[in-house]
């Protein structure tokens, strides 16, 4: 792997781990804050989905530190608060908005020939796509 690829590659790695971070403040946020009857049934998946994120977070560090880089520890803007099912849909958003970032790096990783990192970003994605999938299911989509 050339030194631009390399860098290339520890770029979009903590792109994702920035937004991973995000994620577990907020899944975790909406754990704490979901109120009502109705809420829970849906708490559990929240603190899951969270401790799920923390996990991404740390194998995309991994990868970062293992490829000589840094990894980030500021998180992307997090939404909070709000009924129960704008918090889905906020956490709808940011899974969906993962899906398609994932799918773009692993082209990229692809490109650049980085099978290591590749095959991590699918396993991140399919992980990412069971979240929303969940999802859509809670909203009745």
């Amino acid at each position: 792997m050339t030194e631009e690829s390399r860098k290339k590659i520890i770029d979009i790695l903590n792109i994702d781990r920035a937004h991973e971070l995000a994620n577990i403040i907020q899944y975790m946020g909406h754990h704490y804050e979901a109120r009502g009857l109705e809420s829970m049934s849906v708490k559990g998946f929240f603190k899951e989905s969270a401790i799920n994120e923390m996990t991404h977070a740390e194998r995309l560090a991994e990868r970062v530190s293992a490829l000589g880089g840094i990894p980030v520890q500021k998180p992307t803007p997090v939404k909070r608060g709000g009924t129960l099912e704008e918090m889905l849909r906020d956490d709808l958003a940011v899974e969906r908005a993962a899906i398609e970032r994932y799918r773009e790096h692993i082209r990229i990783c692809a490109e650049e020939g980085d099978t290591t990192t590749r095959r991590l970003l699918e396993e991140l994605l399919e992980d990412e796509e069971g979240h929303a999938d969940t999802i859509e299911q809670l909203l009745g989509e």
